[in-house]
């Protein structure tokens, strides 16, 4: 096998683990955003609530859900650099013979 085929083998299958990661963070940002959804919906005013802790409870939860999904995006943009990075090497390194 030439170091070529294996370069495009390695690139194949980082292409579908990146597809594979893109769908994860699909999901996350379909709840992320269902999530602002209904921040947005809650009046600017706050409702006289008699349970005001869940309220703060369920709002660090929102919020931490955002922190996550954008945590994970960091995550995937890092792993594809590093991944690109090892590939751009490989290229660039003189054939053994």
């Amino acid at each position: 096998m030439k170091p070529e085929d294996k370069v495009n083998e390695i690139i194949v299958h980082m292409a579908h683990t990146h597809n594979q990661m893109a769908k994860i963070l699909q999901a996350k940002r379909q709840v992320a955003v269902r999530m602002s959804q209904l921040v947005h919906a809650v009046p600017d005013e706050l409702p006289q609530v008699e349970h005001i802790s869940e309220v703060k409870v369920q709002s660090g939860q929102v919020t931490r859900c955002l922190i996550d999904y954008m945590m994970s995006i960091a995550e995937l943009e890092d792993a594809m650099a590093d991944q690109l990075k090892l590939v751009l090497k490989d290229l660039h390194e003189p054939e053994e013979e």
